[in-house]
């Protein structure tokens, strides 16, 4: 079967990418490890000892750069509804996060411990409809804001990803009643022609 265009110029930009190389070279899953090492380097979010979740983990990357900092005294929770390879001290759970039974999973994983931070890199499957994928993308980070509420220690910080339109200003509007300070990151590793960014929720009330 032939290859659309689009993926064509994909595999032709991913080939050339030198995240990907950095990414092969240094061990990670994906490249997306350099946007989280690169906001980490800014606002020092991981550090050791750091109890966090990983919101949308698979194959692993933040997990990898996480699980590496944190060290012993740290712990890294993640999940997603893709399956994820075993990577060491993450306790993992493999489920829609969208579902009551997955979510409750998670939180029992947690074992009542509240979080220093939670970071989720959460996207639905792009359909190619902008309007539905933007609706879409929306309700996995209202969930995710809704999990950071519940379960961030006082002074806690949420990062997530978020793609700019409608429902931005509503969002950031919601997190800036949760955190002290709201704060958005563009890393050098997201692609300049993606509209995502991350916000960044510093000092959960």
């Amino acid at each position: 079967m032939a290859r659309s265009t689009s993926s064509n110029n994909w595999l032709r930009e991913h080939v050339k990418d030198p995240y990907v190389h950095m990414a092969q070279k240094d061990g990670y899953r994906a490249r997306a490890a350099y946007k989280l090492l690169e906001i980490n380097d800014k606002d020092k979010l991981i550090r050791p000892g750091t109890v966090l979740a990983d919101l949308g983990s698979a194959p692993g990357s933040w997990s990898q750069v996480a699980a590496r900092i944190v060290g012993d005294k740290g712990r890294v929770f993640a999940l997603d509804i893709l399956p994820m390879n075993p990577i060491a001290d993450v306790e993992f759970i493999q489920g829609d996060f969208r579902e009551d039974e997955v979510l409750q999973q998670f939180i029992d994983l947690l074992g009542g411990r509240e979080l220093d931070l939670v970071i989720s890199d959460m996207a639905p499957n792009i359909s190619g409809m902008s309007a539905m994928d933007q609706a879409r993308s929306f309700h996995l980070c209202e969930l995710a804001l809704e999990f950071a509420r519940d379960h961030l220690k006082p002074g806690g910080s949420f990062l997530v990803k978020v793609f700019q339109g409608s429902d931005f200003q509503p969002y950031l509007k919601s997190m800036r009643e949760l955190f002290d300070e709201v704060l958005s990151r563009k890393p050098k590793a997201s692609r300049d022609r993606s509209n995502e960014i991350y916000l960044l929720g510093k000092g959960r009330r």
